[in-house]
């Protein structure tokens, strides 16, 4: 396997890439990798600018995440009728 080391734009570019196309599916894979990338950046100002979109996949599996257990509990209410 070939380790390609990746400019601090190229970080930011594939945590955008991320963002955009997570889904429901893949998000906890997807933060994982962005963590990664995240802290594999150097400085204070090269996170910062990671930040919106590290917020943003966060809070898009925390909707995903209630969203599931939601689903889940109806289910179960519907299914003891």
């Amino acid at each position: 396997m070939k380790f390609v080391l990746l400019t601090p734009d190229q970080k930011l570019a594939e945590i955008k890439r991320l963002y955009y196309q997570t889904t429901a599916h893949t998000i906890e894979r997807d933060l994982g990798k962005a963590l990664d990338l995240l802290k594999s950046m150097a400085s204070e100002e090269e996170r910062e600018r990671a930040a919106v979109y590290m917020d943003g996949l966060s809070q898009m599996r925390s909707d995903w995440s209630h969203k599931g257990k939601s689903e889940k509990e109806k289910g179960k209410r519907s299914k003891s009728f």
